[in-house]
């Protein structure tokens, strides 16, 4: 993958990132709250998808799957989840041992993304 494909946060300013950038995710959904819910609940229902079928198949075979959760986390500034599924289109042509430990860091990074959006689905 080119250097320049590196997936990067708009304007990260702390060191404790967020699971979502709040920032990012209104500017894409122009601050419309309707917007944001519903973006945040087609991702959730998306990643899921996504998710257990990357667990399920074969390393070679994720390359895809992974892209595209790499794009729709972009999309909703998850940049954790993005990072961690960009590791694993990476690790999809390496040996299994590196894709299932990238595999099991976009699981982490998935967790912490779902909890933040249930959060902000609540406070919505």
């Amino acid at each position: 993958m080119e250097a320049s494909a590196t997936i990067e946060p708009m304007a990260a300013t702390s060191l404790d990132v967020q699971a979502i950038d709040r920032a990012h995710l209104a500017h894409v959904t122009f601050s419309n709250r309707s917007l944001e819910r519903e973006v945040l609940q087609l991702f959730d229902r998306q990643a899921v998808l996504l998710l257990a079928r990357i667990r399920t198949s074969e390393p070679r075979d994720v390359v895809g799957l992974a892209h595209t959760l790499k794009g729709s986390a972009t999309g909703i500034g998850a940049w954790n989840v993005a990072r961690a599924a960009e590791a694993v289109e990476v690790a999809s042509s390496r040996d299994a041992a590196e894709c299932n430990r990238a595999v099991r860091r976009l699981v982490e990074a998935m967790d912490e993304a779902r909890t933040a959006i249930i959060e902000l689905l609540r406070a919505a």
